[in-house]
């Protein structure tokens, strides 16, 4: 297969940056980004062979990775030092990887609650829908969603009722304590009968350590 190169995958006339971020300015979730450093855009749309015709495409050219709904998700972009890892980093087509990476799965984005939002690239059968990686069950959920779909659910969709049982009082404020590369630990875990956004206390920890129980889950 032809391996484009990044200017053949960077599209002028269609690309879907415009669009997305309209969808973004008029959505009803809190959203800011750093744009990318030219060089990383290009080398990721390169290792992802993705086109700036598409979404995905779009926020890998265009973001260092954007944070979303008051620090509570961060979806991947190119990477740099507004986030955490990048689309090339998380997904092993990097050269500094900085997780190891989930095989037939595609990391997007990650929430501070220690979910996972990836794309199927093979393993569930149903590739290119987002999938979820619960932190209260520890499997993983077809969202049933396209990456598109997912944008717009992430510019509009209720999060408030979708991240009802991890949320407590005041979440909001406490969330600006928290590092970059940082989700947090419940405890007791949300996965348990007692563990719950207003039951559990919480603590940071790395996203890294989040990650593991992603992969041990699988």
């Amino acid at each position: 297969m032809h391996t484009l190169s990044a200017e053949e995958l960077v599209d002028r006339e269609n690309h879907a940056w415009e669009e997305l971020k309209e969808l973004l300015d008029s959505g009803q979730n809190t959203y800011v980004y750093a744009p990318a450093q030219r060089k990383d855009a290009e080398d990721t749309l390169y290792r992802l062979q993705v086109s700036t015709r598409s979404y995905l495409g779009a926020v890998a050219y265009e973001t260092e990775g954007i944070i979303l709904d008051h620090g509570w998700i961060t979806l991947l972009g190119s990477g740099g030092e507004s986030v955490f890892g990048s689309l090339t980093s998380w997904n092993g087509v990097s050269d500094k990887p900085c997780v190891q990476a989930l095989e037939g799965m595609m990391v997007v984005a990650y929430d501070v609650a220690g979910g996972f939002f990836a794309l199927d690239t093979g393993k569930f059968g149903r590739t290119g829908e987002v999938y979820y990686f619960a932190p209260d069950t520890l499997e993983w959920e077809s969202t049933e969603l396209a990456y598109s779909g997912f944008m717009n659910w992430l510019a509009n969709g209720d999060l408030e009722q979708f991240y009802q049982t991890f949320r407590w009082n005041g979440w909001q404020d406490e969330l600006t304590q928290i590092q970059r590369g940082q989700v947090l630990a419940y405890y007791p875990p949300l996965w348990t009968q007692e563990g719950g956004g207003e039951s559990s206390s919480k603590a940071p920890i790395a996203v890294e350590e989040a990650w593991k129980a992603a992969l041990d889950g699988r």
